[in-house]
């Protein structure tokens, strides 16, 4: 099977394929005429290589364990365990900062809504006494101050 035909079953990109034999992950056979020529066996091996880039590999790490892709070596194998393992290790460590990143926006987006309620409650303010001052001021720790009243008596 040529690059194309190998490309579709395994839906990648002949691109995919070549850079996988650059890196040293897949090499296929050539024919007389220098095209690469895919055994049902490189078929296999790049389909466990698209696998685990899936899973969040590098090419390094998978070239780290390559003897495990193969056909013979493709159920247990130590380098795949360990590098599982490892890699387990990554994405938990990945969670555990997404969850900060994510709380610490929770808390930017309930201040930003506080802001806005607080603005929308001196806007209602202000429309509901015709005579309150238009003009708010910040408090420093970021608190607003409530608008007073102008007093109606004070300008006569």
């Amino acid at each position: 099977m040529q690059i194309q035909d190998a490309a579709t079953t395994l839906r990648v990109s002949p691109r995919t394929l070549r850079h996988y034999e650059a890196v040293g992950l897949l090499s296929p056979n050539r024919d007389g005429n220098g095209y690469r020529v895919y055994a049902p066996a490189d078929l296999r091996r790049a389909e466990r290589i698209r696998d685990m880039i899936a899973t969040g590999y590098s090419t390094r790490e998978i070239l780290a364990i390559a003897p495990c892709l193969d056909d013979a070596n493709a159920g247990p194998c130590h380098g795949a365990v360990s590098g599982l393992k490892h890699k387990l290790e990554q994405i938990d460590r990945l969670i555990g900062d997404l969850a900060q990143k994510r709380e610490a926006v929770v808390e930017r987006l309930a201040s930003l809504e506080a802001s806005l309620a607080d603005e929308s409650q001196a806007s209602d303010l202000h429309e509901d006494h015709p005579t309150a001052v238009s003009v708010s001021h910040r408090l420093p720790g970021g608190r607003r101050r409530v608008p007073a009243r102008a007093d109606p008596d004070a300008h006569r």
